[in-house]
């Protein structure tokens, strides 16, 4: 009998290449168990931007959407596009992973998919007046900026650029729902990345820790201006936990950020 291979967590470096090869395997493997365990929650046609459930449709950070050209970048399922589309606008959800996108299929077959890297759009410039994301591609890339410039390159003059990121505090504290998670474990301002990796040594997942500073700063620098910076705080009819987010650590600390830009 062939024991499974436990990953290995660590922190230590990981680049731009290494970091889209494993985003793209590990989102192919667990695609099924994601959708099946938080499908539910995310609904078919539901603009979630994070685990507190706070939903585009009372938000409005994306303002008016009716008739407009929309850009869903590490898309998953296509639920927030789907909504899109209830609303108006024309949207085109774009995901790394296959068998995520073979779960929009499953889904509903209503909005143009798109299987390509957040590093390089396929996509000509000027082609959207808006681009969203929510928990999509940005805490995957070793290189946010570089999505940035391509968001930038392939949205109008004018265009509203919007993403949730896991609000950087979270990373100072264990990734835990319970008590346990309430306490600092980590240096703030250790960017090392968080990898998981094989019996190899080879990244199987990763993610990369910016603080809130460095995600100002790489919004400027990718060509944006920073519109408004949203924390979601913990409603109270939402009584699931969501990996280290739970309505306990959601009451104390923030565990969403989500960043307004615009084209500068």
């Amino acid at each position: 009998m062939i024991q499974e291979y436990e990953p290995e967590a660590t922190r230590r470096h990981a680049g731009d290449v290494e970091s889209s090869r494993a985003s793209r395997g590990w989102w192919d493997r667990n695609a099924d168990e994601y959708q099946s365990e938080h499908g539910a929650f995310l609904g078919d046609d539901r603009f979630v931007w994070g685990p507190e459930g706070l939903d585009e449709a009372d938000a409005g950070l994306l303002g008016d959407v009716e008739g407009r050209d929309v850009l869903e970048i590490g898309a998953g399922a296509a639920q927030c596009s789907r909504w899109l589309a209830a609303q108006g606008a024309r949207p085109v959800a774009l995901d790394l992973s296959h068998r995520q996108l073979q779960h929009a299929l499953r889904i509903g077959r209503d909005v143009p998919l798109v299987e390509a890297d957040a590093t390089a759009l396929p996509f000509r410039d000027g082609s959207f007046d808006l681009a969203c994301s929510a928990y999509g591609a940005v805490p995957f890339v070793a290189d946010p900026v570089r999505v940035f410039k391509e968001v930038r390159r392939v949205l109008r003059p004018g265009g509203r650029w919007v993403f949730s990121v896991t609000h950087p505090i979270r990373w100072a504290f264990p990734d835990e729902p319970g008590p346990e998670g309430l306490s600092v474990s980590a240096s703030y301002f250790d960017r090392t990345p968080y990898v998981e990796q094989d019996e190899e040594g080879d990244a199987v997942y990763v993610e990369h820790h910016r603080t809130l500073g460095d995600r100002v700063r790489d919004v400027v620098a990718g060509g944006f201006r920073l519109v408004d910076l949203v924390e979601p705080e913990w409603p109270a009819w939402n009584t699931q936990e969501w990996g280290g987010w739970s309505p306990l650590r959601g009451n104390l600390i923030p565990g969403t950020a989500v960043f307004v830009c615009e084209r500068a």
